[in-house]
């Protein structure tokens, strides 16, 4: 029963630079798997649509992602669920942490501009966990970059060979839709009713329906370009797909709805199942008998009218069943888990049951912290949650003294969550300086804490761009006052120091070699 449905499962993020149409994607998957009956838009301020995966008020108004939403919905016998990270370029910590739930990554990459700066930025997380990637080439239906350019570009940038799965045929004005290699099969565009999409199985790339369907012209280019990549490109191969070596390549246009639906079946047959995690008790494998899971994300007041607080818990092994009684490791307790939700952006359905690879929602009154474990049977932890260094930073303090405790209640929650990192000083001022990996996350901390904890407050930026955590006996605070460096101690009191750059880092590594000096955080 447990092995039967996790091989159901399908866990997988979704990731892009700013534009590319990641939301635009992720919401015509939705739509496939009768999850909406309507794709919102999240361009234009006279449509009071919304998109389904964006749900906080600054996200509306900006039309942008700044959290990471999860979703689930059912597709031809499979249980998907997506976690769509935020694209923009000031993105936070939670961006990371969301991409340890991920079995696989979607990339998305906009057919115009190739690979974008954030779009890297992501990928080095994917690649540094060993993911599979699929690789969306979206908008073919605008003027568009030559594919074999973008693909040579996949592998200068992100050192990544790749096979396409499909060719398309033209590009904008002239696209005329994407020849599937694997299947031989023409799916036709027609710009004046996107909708409609006429499929043709045909002989092969030399069948001469091909030339009664796209013209002589178009026909000769799809041959040269296939026949280019049957020589010179690389062999399909799933072992090296799995292991993200290689990555498959899709063309198609979110926004016309055309390619998705090839995208999403060919990717169910190829995407794993959800994978086993490491712990403290060795690998775990997702069919164990045993209930597991972590909690990877914390969301405040993602209700307003109620104050909740939700804890996003990827299921690990076992099977969940509501009501449950699981051990609280760190805690040294057992807990009951007796409201468990699944997501649609901001609609929620209570949950009975669950497997490895799916994603639930604890309703949380102050119990857990991101990366915790929950489990049945022995006791054991997951390996710990990756904590990322910030690169901005800003002294932080209210403009009414009055609301001190409100500041502090937000502080508090909105560190758990991960949106900022909070450092003290140690010169005796008791200054607060907040630490954040993304400038963004300064907007959305004022933000929140004007409209969910009523404060006012003011920001300072400072210069410094890199904290390091130290160990060593022979650490003095007062060695690194500096102009260019600064000591300050983090939630736990453990001795950070904060640097203007690389090369002042380098300086102190330099003159110090007793000391250790470590870009994340050891629990």
């Amino acid at each position: 029963m447990i092995k039967s449905e996790v091989q159901k499962r399908k866990t997988f993020a979704i990731i892009s630079h700013p534009d590319a149409g990641k939301t635009t994607l992720t919401e015509k998957l939705l739509l496939f798997g009768g999850a909406i009956r309507e794709a919102g838009m999240v361009k234009g301020k006279k449509n009071k649509k919304f998109a389904t995966s964006d749900w906080m008020e600054i996200e509306k108004q900006r039309g942008i992602s700044v959290t990471s939403s999860v979703m689930e919905f059912e597709y031809d016998g499979y249980r998907i669920n997506i976690l769509d990270t935020p694209g923009h370029e000031d993105f936070s910590e939670d961006t990371y942490r969301t991409l340890t739930a991920a079995d696989s990554a979607a990339m998305l990459i906009d057919g115009a501009k190739g690979v974008e700066a954030q779009t890297k930025k992501l990928f080095e997380v994917c690649s540094m966990r060993g993911i599979p990637i699929f690789t969306f080439i979206n908008k073919m239906d605008r003027e568009t970059r030559d594919p074999f350019e973008l693909m040579e570009e996949l592998e200068e940038i992100l050192g990544m060979r790749s096979y396409p799965m499909n060719w398309p045929i033209g590009s904008g004005i002239d696209f005329q839709g994407i020849y599937d290699r694997k299947h031989q099969l023409v799916e036709l565009f027609d710009a004046s009713n996107p909708v409609e999409v006429t499929v043709h199985r045909v002989q092969g790339i030399e069948d001469a329906k091909l030339t009664e369907l796209l013209g002589e012209t178009a026909h000769q280019k799809l041959k040269e370009d296939i026949e280019l990549l049957d020589v010179a490109g690389d062999e399909f191969d799933e072992e090296r797909i799995k292991n993200g070596d290689l990555t498959p390549i899709f063309f198609g246009s979110a926004i016309s709805n055309f390619g998705v639906q090839s995208f999403l079946e060919h990717f169910l047959t190829m995407a794993p199942a959800p994978m086993g995690r490491k712990s403290n008790e060795g690998y775990i494998e997702p069919t164990s008998p045993h209930f597991s899971g972590y909690i990877f994300k914390i969301q405040a007041n993602m209700n307003p009218a109620h104050r909740d607080r939700i804890a996003f818990l990827r299921i690990c092994s076992g099977k969940f069943e509501r009501g449950m009684s699981v051990k609280h490791p760190r805690l040294g307790k057992s807990i009951k888990l007796s409201q468990p939700q699944q997501f649609l952006a901001q609609e929620r359905a209570m949950v009975e049951d669950a497997y490895a690879g799916d994603i639930i929602g604890l309703f949380d009154p102050g119990l857990f912290q991101i990366g915790d474990t929950l489990c049945e049977g022995k006791e054991m932890v997951y390996d710990e949650m990756p904590h990322f260094s910030p690169e901005h930073f800003a002294k932080v303090s209210i403009k009414n003294a009055l609301k001190k405790k409100q500041f502090l209640k937000g502080l508090q929650q909105l560190t758990e969550e991960g949106t900022v990192q909070v450092f003290e000083t140690v010169n005796g001022l008791e200054e607060m300086i907040l630490g954040v990996v993304g400038e963004l996350q300064f907007e959305v901390f004022e933000y929140r804490m004007q409209h969910e904890y009523g404060v006012d407050i003011l920001f300072q930026r400072l210069s410094y761009q890199l904290a390091r955590w130290v160990e060593g006996e022979e650490y003095k605070a007062e060695h690194f006052n500096l102009t260019n460096s600064r000591p300050v101690k983090d939630k736990y009191d453990r001795p950070v120091v904060l640097f203007e750059n690389e090369f002042t880092l380098r300086w102190a590594v330099e003159r110090n070699p007793n000391l250790t000096f470590l870009s994340h955080a050891k629990r």
